[in-house]
């Protein structure tokens, strides 16, 4: 699993699994950099949305990193995003560690976007301008 997180700078390369098991020591690292940027809490992230990630990448035949715009949000951050956007869902599965918003440098948001549908797992969102997709491993919807 490889992540950049735009806010922070940080990146990431972490093999999550191994050995017929998530490895600890790289889900810890991946909460880290997943981490709300604004309040610096980390919470653990939910390994389907990893499994997902990792399919997408396969799907994409692509080994970058995925660019994080949010990963984890805390209900104070969720909160003030959704007060200043109709866009920000109030009971975000950001708050859950079960969704992230993500672009490639490689592929275009529609490319990611319907390779995430294609999946047919969890919630889509597509969002040309400013250019990320939001996956989530909530029940299958699209917007």
């Amino acid at each position: 699993m490889r992540f950049r997180n735009l806010h922070t700078g940080e990146t990431l390369d972490a093999e999550y699994w191994r050995n017929g098991g998530y490895a600890p020591d790289a889900l810890d690292a991946i909460n880290h950099v997943l981490r709300d940027h604004r309040t610096d809490e980390a919470h653990t992230m939910d390994v389907g949305l990893l499994d997902l990630l990792h399919d997408l990448s396969r799907r994409l035949e692509t080994r970058e990193p995925f660019q994080v715009i949010s990963g984890y949000r805390s209900p104070q951050s969720n909160a003030a995003l959704a007060d200043a956007s109709s866009g920000v869902a109030r009971r975000s599965l950001h708050m859950e560690g079960m969704a992230i918003d993500i672009a490639l440098d490689s592929a275009s948001t529609e490319v990611v976007r319907d390779a995430a549908l294609a999946l047919g797992r969890g919630g889509v969102g597509y969002y040309p301008n400013p250019g990320f997709v939001h996956v989530d491993v909530g029940r299958v919807r699209r917007w």
